[in-house]
Order: C-alpha cells, then sequence, then structure tokens
C-alpha cells in the first residue's frame, strides 16, 4: 500500500470524498488540511508519502496569501503533487500558474478511481526522477536497447518479435534519431539467423562511386589500384542480416543490382561475371519518403515493392508521451560519472520542458542533450538551462492548450491501462471507437495493432 498527502485546502467550500476504490488500487490517503501540517510530515521525513494531491476544490478562489502559503509549502520539494480542482477552476490564472510552475499534473475532481490513481503515480515517478532517486541504472532496455513503455513502443516490440519469425525483407521507417537500427538489430538477436553476422552499411555515407565496390565486392583489376579480390557486404552476411540504412539514397545501379539478389539470391562483384550464391536476410532504413523518391524517378518502383514485404514505422518521440521521462532518467543514469560530474536529478521546470520540446531529433536529441547537461551543469540537479531548452521551459499555456494537452494526456492514459486496445479504451473514455481514432489522428498518436481492425 502506497500512501498519499491529501491537502485539503480551506476555504468554506464542502470538499466530496475521494473514490472509494483508490485503496483497492493501493493507494491510502493521509488527510491533512494545513500548510503547518505538511511543514512538519516533510521535516519529519515522510518518505511513506510517495505523492500528494493538492484538493483546492474547498476554496473558489484560493487568496494571494494562501496561494503564496501553498507555494512555499510545495516548492521544498519531497513527494509529487498533482493538483485537485473543482470543474472550471483551471480557468482562474493564479490556479493555473500554481498547477504549471509547482504540480506535476492535475484532475477535475471527482474523477474515478484509475484516473487519480494513474496521475499519483506518475506524479511519484516525476518526483523520484526529480530528486534523483532514480540516477541508477533504471529503467532498463524494454527490449534489446529500446527503452520505452507507451502503448505506441508495445506496439512495435510485438511487431519486431513477428518480424523476426520470418526471412521476409523488412523495411523500418521513422524519423531521424528513432532508433532504427537498434530495431533492425533486435530483428535479427531474435531471428534463427542470430548467431550469424548482422552486417550494417549507411547508403548515404559512401561515396556514389563506392558504393557498388562496398556492397558487391570487386575482382582483381576491376579498376586502377584493385590489385586483389575483395569481399563485399553482401558476402560478409551471408547466413546472416544485411541492414541498409538511409535506402533511399542508394543509387539506381546499385537498385539494380539489389533488385536482382532479392529476385535471384546471387550477386556479382564488380569486375566480374560470376553468380556468387548468397543467403543473406535484407533490412533496410529510410527517413525519407519512398514512394514520392519512386515518383521522382529516384527510387525503383519494383525494388520498393519487393522491401516493402514487412513495414515497420518508428514512432516520434513527441508521440511516446511518458517514455520521454524514462528517456531522460536512463540516460542520466548512463552518463552520470562523466567529468566528475555531481548530478543526481532534474529540476521541476527542467521536467516541464523536456515534455514540452517537439523533439526534431527525437531519442538521439534528447540524450545528447542530457549528455551534455550532465557534463556542463554547475548544480547537482539539471535545469532547463542546462538542456538549453530554457524558453521552452517558461513558456506560459493558453486555456486551449490546456485543453489540448489534458484531452492527449487522458487518451495515453486509457490506452496505456487497456494495452493499447482502441475499443477498450473508448470504452472507458466514454467515446466511439471512430471518435478515439479521430482524436488520435488530431494528436499524433499511434493505437496499438486493433488501430484499423476490428479492436
Amino acid at each position: 500500500m502506497r500512501g498519499f498527502i491529501h491537502w485539503v485546502v480551506p476555504g468554506g467550500g464542502v470538499v466530496e470524498a475521494l473514490p472509494a476504490g483508490l485503496a483497492r488500487r493501493g493507494w491510502q490517503p493521509r488527510l491533512v488540511s494545513s500548510a503547518d501540517a505538511i511543514v512538519a510530515l516533510l521535516a519529519g521525513g515522510a518518505d511513506a508519502y510517495c505523492a500528494g494531491l493538492l484538493d483546492l476544490r474547498g476554496s473558489d478562489e484560493p487568496s494571494a496569501h494562501a496561494l503564496e502559503r501553498i507555494r512555499e509549502v510545495l516548492a521544498r520539494g519531497g513527494p509529487g503533487w498533482v493538483a485537485g480542482v473543482a470543474p472550471g477552476q483551471v480557468k482562474l490564472e493564479p490556479v493555473r500558474r500554481l498547477v504549471r510552475d509547482h504540480c506535476h499534473d492535475y484532475v477535475v475532481l471527482p474523477c474515478e478511481d484509475g484516473l487519480l490513481a494513474t496521475v499519483l503515480g506518475h506524479a511519484h515517478g516525476m518526483a523520484r526522477l526529480e530528486d534523483g532517486s532514480m540516477a541508477t541504472p533504471h529503467p532498463v532496455p524494454s527490449m534489446d536497447g529500446m527503452v520505452g513503455e507507451s502503448p505506441v513502443m508495445h506496439a512495435l516490440y510485438r511487431r519486431l518479435q513477428r518480424a523476426a519469425l520470418t526471412d521476409a525483407p523488412v523495411c523500418i521507417g521513422g524519423g531521424t534519431g528513432t532508433g532504427k537500427e537498434l530495431a533492425a538489430a533486435a530483428i535479427h538477436r531474435h531471428s534463427k539467423r542470430h548467431g550469424a553476422p548482422l552486417v550494417v552499411i549507411n547508403c548515404g555515407a559512401i561515396p556514389e562511386s563506392l558504393v557498388q565496390s562496398e556492397l558487391f565486392g570487386f575482382e582483381r583489376g576491376a579498376f586502377t589500384g584493385a590489385n586483389q579480390r575483395k569481399r563485399g557486404r553482401f558476402e560478409h552476411a551471408d547466413g546472416g542480416t544485411l541492414f541498409l540504412d538511409e535506402i533511399g539514397d542508394l543509387p539506381l545501379e546499385s537498385q539494380a543490382s539489389l533488385l536482382r539478389f532479392l529476385e535471384q539470391g546471387t550477386i556479382q562483384r564488380l569486375g566480374g561475371h560470376e553468380e556468387i550464391a548468397v543467403d543473406a536476410r535484407i533490412i533496410c532504413a529510410t527517413h525519407v519518403d519512398l514512394e514520392a523518391a519512386v515518383e521522382r524517378g529516384r527510387f525503383r518502383e519494383d525494388l520498393y515493392h519487393r522491401l516493402r514485404v514487412i513495414e515497420l514505422h518508428m514512432p516520434a518521440l513527441r508521440e511516446r508521451g511518458g517514455d520521454i521521462a524514462l528517456l531522460a532518467a536512463w540516460a542520466l543514469a548512463r552518463h552520470s560519472g562523466e567529468a566528475g560530474s555531481r548530478v543526481r536529478g532534474f529540476t521541476r521546470d527542467a521536467l516541464r520542458a523536456l515534455h514540452d520540446h517537439s523533439w526534431p531529433g527525437n531519442v538521439r536529441e534528447l540524450l545528447n542533450r542530457v549528455r551534455q547537461a550532465v557534463v556542463m551543469a554547475e548544480g547537482t540537479r539539471i535545469t532547463a538551462r542546462d538542456l538549453r531548452l530554457q524558453e521552452v521551459g517558461v513558456a506560459l499555456q493558453t486555456l486551449g492548450e490546456a485543453r489540448l494537452e489534458g484531452e492527449r494526456a487522458a487518451i495515453e492514459r486509457a490506452l496505456l491501462r487497456n494495452g493499447g486496445r482502441l475499443q477498450a479504451a473508448a470504452r472507458e473514455l466514454g467515446i466511439s471507437r471512430v471518435t478515439l481514432y479521430r482524436l488520435m489522428n488530431r494528436h499524433g498518436l499511434r493505437g496499438g495493432e486493433d488501430a484499423t481492425g476490428t479492436g
């Protein structure tokens, strides 16, 4: 049973009881009605209270003095705080500012016990991240180096495991820095080829004149300087897997040779005439739109269809919700000892900035920002300024933006609780499955495997 502080801010209003089902979900409240009582609990080392509910319903509009006292108490740290507000109360600017600056989340009370239990757990995790108690080798990678517990990542893990059961070509799409090479390695590691090599080549990093010889090798005398026969990447991958990263940059000449391999299972070295049989599985990845490249004549249509027998998409970091905090904690644990760093956690403004940033560079950008902050931070906690996200960290939020953020958060929580099953999540949210799918598209969310099925 986890204890949490239920701080009811007095003001003459009637405060309804919390959901009775909280205890069944492992949460036990301790009711407190004064700031001094909270201070006494914190001073006594209230480790048993891992979260706190700031219940503002007792006062329609808390006074400036009351809000200032609340701010003083919340600024002391300790448990992760969630604000509980009455309908419409979050429209008040002082309340909005208090929630933004000092709480990890807010809920409109009364609410169902599952939602309240979820946000309390989230606040607890964020507080642990903030105070550094997660700055250990946790969380561990969920699958083959990939860190993530969001519904879209669990759906991806399932698809990766199924893709590993076959030798069919796989085409992995997704933005730069989303982890396409990690996904390819996971497929290889779980396949029957795991005992043979995984050979990786970045098609965009090799001069066009050298791609053919790098991939397929060459015979002695094939060109000036070719003093001896050389095996290419295809032959090195015999019995294993060849991962062609940035396949969209492959020259047309090499595309024709790759197509011939996929159709016949043989290659020819540069300058040679012998057909060499190679048993290699092809996994490719790209951040560009291959279909558009086909239309522009930059990629062969027949090769495009040959490669996309199995298609996987790596989700953008902004689609992964709470995974941002998990990845930040993992990166901090991984680099915390560099250059004698004393960093042990993140400040609240850093956590808010991490979640507000759009992450155009995805996971790679987050890992690099955290690593730089670990090395360069002057204090014991990483700030938004250390992450070079200070402008995002202090940005104000309009009421419309808050509504959209709350809507997205509610959908993410429902998907997480229901394992990505749209029908079950829609039923919990009280909307139709079609409406849920439309809202998910609006917010750029991806569901589980029943996103286009019967659910």
